[in-house]
């Protein structure tokens, strides 16, 4: 423990001194809210007998799980300190995945603006909001890549790719932490869920991954290390097994990566049970093993299990446990309270005048709406019957033409009264009179469409806006889909839409991509909306009637079909690869009754005008350590545009397979009607990097390929060799 010494000053470890080994347990437990809350009688209700701890367990506990509002994290933190005798003040540690009061879109939602700093200003003042309600440490950002838009935590991520996941990722951590945790406007970012949580088998939530060290490395680890070299304060491991081995009790991934490799130095935090569900992973036989196990590994927090509380002693009477491993834990927690100068200030700014004043108000509000409309992509436009005139009728037709529930999942405390509809959105945009609704079908896949409902609006309007899409419950933390087509109900609501012949823009409302194979075919146009937040219903309205331009991008392909999920553009190619679709050779690596790509691929997204890209040209045909690609974009339209201008890479010949294409860089440009611009990437020798067998990241001479191109499907490639 001498290291630690060297980093830790005095006072913390001669309070660490001062502890009995029972109170350093209790620091390394956390509690939900309720654990805290007294009866009229004053004693603690609850679970406290079903997890055998006693109510001074609880006071000397460290982390409060879930308790938030400045009067009551407040009043929490006085009867701590009142009864622990060290004076320890505890951490209130909360989920705020996409704001707190004012709900941003979902993180996958975000990721499609290709904006990092946009992403870094909504976790900013996220934090605001929840600072002031007295959270101190927020279990976010989600760092897990995801290939498989079954696993409903997909809505949590930006996407499947390892470079934007990671910009995003340490954007999110710096918005949410600022330039000092001492800030009382800022909170604690926990980077979660280490590791490869995403990767989940089937796409079923807290099922085993099994990957190898090669696509761990260059697919899965990136944007949790980008998060911890951000300064993230502290890690959360996985529910799943890697490799056999469960995150909780995974002494490679905690200690030999994590601390050793990475450095890094907070707390980590088992994820809600997951130390006692190691005896259900069929790895420890009793609650003491698995205490035994989690701690040995490095998992300094128990998340709302009591076997550190339960076994910690007996373990370290019958020799298993050294107390220097709980004492490193503990002084992580302790350097993380003071690191955030609660010793000083306990409530580090919990303030119920500073609720009022900040949760929901204008300025975060407008942001929100502002990241909504950013967020937007545009999936089809066949003859630019989008952006709407004011001047036509519109059918308003679908769910979520009146539905409230646009926050998604984790919304924490949004509130739906305070969504803004996408009726009210189109409202705000032309006369009443012009504009019908009828629900038609709801969330229930036994519903039949309201026939007579429906006609009556399509006969009154120019055009349908078909505003369908999954409930809020069916994406997100247990809500995996084998299915991932709209409700039964919405897509016989759409069949019968589309049969009127009018012409139809679909507005899709989700937390994942979606099989909208059928609706793609006959929809005039298509407008992904994801899960917007408070301001989803003007957002959406306005980029509907071009009072701001479509400009998001997927991160995430939506695939032709969900029989070729997972669906990604950085796979690998084959010693059978196809050339193209539909190819009338069999013996290739293809399906016989679909095509091998995606129905709307990574990185795409589409205006209200035309795009046109010139021919790109390097600035020489090999390179040492950089050289240079450039290209000219055109807006050939009438309209303005913002176009992300995409950098890919693939190694021609390596010592591994390597990827058949990888995003190496971007840039957003916006072009006036006429306007061309030009774009310059500086292709580094890191950026064609990657890890080798002995751990080592490095790049390889030879040819590599350099595309630009406005989407994964859609670039153009020059050769060049690296000597």
């Amino acid at each position: 423990m001498e290291h630690l010494l060297e980093v830790f000053p005095v006072d913390i470890y001669q309070l660490l001194k001062n502890m009995t080994f029972r109170e350093k347990l209790a620091q390394l437990t956390q509690l939900d809210g309720s654990f805290h809350i007294a009866q009229e009688d004053g004693q603690l209700t609850g679970p406290l007998f079903a997890m055998n701890i006693t109510e001074e367990d609880v006071a000397q506990s460290g982390t409060v799980l879930g308790a938030f509002g400045a009067a009551l994290t407040r009043d929490i933190q006085d009867k701590h300190l009142q009864n622990d005798r060290h004076h320890i003040p505890v951490l209130f540690m909360m989920d705020v995945i996409h704001g707190f009061r004012t709900i941003y879109p979902i993180p996958l939602a975000m990721g499609c603006t290709w904006d990092p700093e946009l992403a870094c200003r909504t976790a900013a003042m996220a934090a605001r909001e929840a600072a002031a309600s007295g959270i101190h440490v927020n279990f976010s950002p989600m760092a897990d890549l995801v290939r498989d838009a079954r696993w409903g935590r997909v809505m949590e991520s930006t996407g499947e790719d390892p470079y934007i996941n990671a910009l995003f990722a340490a954007a999110f951590v710096r918005g949410y932490q600022g330039e000092d945790l001492k800030d009382e406007e800022h909170l604690a970012a926990c980077v979660k869920h280490l590791a490869a949580y995403g990767a989940a088998e089937s796409g079923r939530d807290y099922n085993a991954v099994e990957l190898g060290g090669y696509a761990l490395r260059e697919f899965y680890l990136p944007a949790y290390r980008a998060a911890i070299d951000a300064g993230a304060a502290m890690v959360m491991s996985s529910f799943n097994a890697l490799n056999g081995v469960p995150s909780t009790m995974n002494v490679w991934l905690l200690r030999d990566l994590l601390r050793g490799e990475w450095g890094f130095d907070g707390p980590v935090i088992s994820d809600w049970g997951a130390v006692q569900e190691l005896v259900l992973h069929g790895v420890a036989e009793s609650g003491r093993e698995a205490a035994e196990k989690a701690l040995k590994a490095g998992v300094d927090i128990e998340m709302m299990t009591s076997n550190y509380l339960q076994y910690g002693e007996t373990l370290r009477e019958e020799g298993r446990l050294d107390e220097t491993i709980v004492d490193e834990a503990v002084l992580r927690i302790l350097r993380l309270k003071e690191r955030m100068g609660l010793f000083e200030d306990p409530y580090h700014g919990a303030s119920p005048e500073k609720e009022r004043e900040v949760q929901g108000c204008a300025a975060h509000r407008e942001l929100a709406r502002e990241a909504a409309a950013r967020s937007l992509v545009l999936l089809k436009n066949r003859d630019s019957l989008l952006p709407l005139s004011s001047d036509k009728r519109v059918a308003v037709i679908g769910p979520y033409g009146e539905a409230r529930h646009l926050l998604g999942g984790w919304p924490c405390v949004g509130r739906e009264e305070e969504t803004i509809s996408l009726r009210e959105g189109i409202l705000s945009k032309m006369p009443a009179a012009s504009v019908s609704f009828a629900q038609g079908a709801g969330f229930d896949p036994q519903e039949e469409p309201d026939m007579e409902a429906i006609r009556r609006a399509v006969e009154a309007a120019d055009v349908v806006l078909l505003a369908v899409g999954e409930h809020p419950d069916m994406s997100g933390e247990a809500a995996s889909r084998a299915f991932i087509e709209l409700p039964e109900s919405q897509a016989r609501l759409a069949d019968a839409v589309l049969a009127l012949g009018k012409p139809t823009v679909v507005v899709l409302f989700n937390g994942r991509p979606l099989d909208i194979r059928r609706l793609s075919e006959r929809a005039d146009a298509i407008l992904e909306a994801w899960f917007p937040g408070n301001e989803g219903g003007s957002a959406v309205a306005d980029v509907l009637f071009g009072d701001r331009l479509p400009e998001g991008r997927l991160t995430m392909s939506f695939p032709y079909t969900v029989g070729q999920v997972p669906v990604y553009y950085n796979g690998f190619s084959t010693g059978r690869p196809i050339d193209r679709e539909w190819s009338d050779q069999r013996y290739l690596s293809r399906y016989i009754d679909i095509p091998n790509a995606p129905l709307y691929p990574f990185g795409f997204g589409l205006h209200y005008t035309t795009v046109t890209y010139g021919k790109p040209v390097l600035s020489a045909p090999s390179m040492t350590e950089e050289l240079a690609a450039c290209i000219s974009v055109t807006n050939s339209g009438n309209r303005p545009a913002v176009e992300t201008v995409q950098l890919y890479i693939r190694d021609v010949c390596g010592s591994v397979v390597r990827p058949v294409r990888e995003l190496k860089g971007f840039q957003k440009v916006r072009l006036a009607p006429g306007e061309t611009a030009k774009i310059r990437f500086v292709i580094t020798r890191d950026m064609l990097a990657f890890t080798h067998a002995d751990g080592a990241r490095y790049a390889e001479p030879g040819d590599f390929l350099a595309g630009v191109g406005s989407n994964a499907a859609d670039v153009q490639e020059m050769p060049f060799t690296l000597v």
